[in-house]
């Protein structure tokens, strides 16, 4: 099965290991995996700001660089989420709705493709320890995927699945968000990182980079010893 690499531009510029342990999955469970060079941000960013023509551009030219993908995988429920809003976005635009449509229709996050489309139950990981997940806002509300991460985590032997108390609070990061609106946004992820410690968990994991970055950094303020992980680094594991 071809699968075309998204890398998504905070995986690619801050986080690459989230990158290459995605890649490793997917060729581990029989996907020949390939890396369109003329990807580039989805336009989340930019449309979210407001700057819609501006963000077009950028929507256009992923859709170029996917064009002849057969299915497109990303590490990052948002960014995918993004681009499921594509067809909506160009619905009127007799250029490009088609190829907005495929590609929102071919356009899977990892842990959403694992099971849904290759049907994986279990995940041969060595990862132990206690988790708690961290179900990111646009993961859950906007792709709409809730269950598939935390199936395969469940399904790994050796780790304790602890349940994030009031999970559905955004960590206030919200990506312009947290620059427009700093002072609600410091709250918002003290408010999330005091509910991560209460669980007593080793390990914080989700499957959006951005948000972890952001509760990662206040977990470091706070002195915390709870570790970050991306999903992929956690369904990669093997040692």
């Amino acid at each position: 099965m071809k699968v075309s690499l998204f890398i998504t531009c905070i995986c690619d510029l801050l986080a690459p290991k989230v990158g290459k342990d995605t890649v490793d999955l997917l060729e581990r469970y029989g996907c020949d995996v390939e890396f369109p060079t003329a990807q580039t941000c989805c336009g989340q960013p930019a449309y979210n700001s407001g700057y819609l023509k501006q963000s077009k551009r950028a929507m256009k030219q992923m859709m170029k660089a996917f064009k002849d993908a057969t299915y497109v995988v990303g590490p990052s429920g948002s960014c995918v989420g993004m681009i499921k809003q594509y067809p909506n976005i160009f619905a009127t635009d007799s250029k490009w709705a088609e190829e907005a449509n495929k590609l929102a229709h071919k356009t899977y996050e990892l842990s959403q493709f694992l099971v849904d489309v290759l049907h994986i139950e279990e995940i041969d990981s060595t990862f132990q320890g206690k988790v708690t997940y961290h179900p990111s806002c646009h993961m859950s509300r906007l792709l709409g995927e809730r269950e598939a991460p935390q199936k395969l985590l469940a399904s790994i032997q050796g780790i304790e699945l602890i349940d994030l108390p009031q999970q559905d609070i955004c960590c206030g990061f919200g990506g312009t968000f947290a620059i427009n609106y700093k002072d609600i946004s410091a709250e918002m992820v003290k408010e999330k990182t005091s509910h991560i410690q209460s669980t007593g968990t080793h390990y914080i994991v989700g499957a959006d980079m951005a948000c972890l970055l952001n509760i990662k950094g206040r977990l470091k303020r706070e002195g915390s010893h709870i570790k970050v992980k991306h999903i992929a680094e956690v369904l990669n594991q093997r040692s």
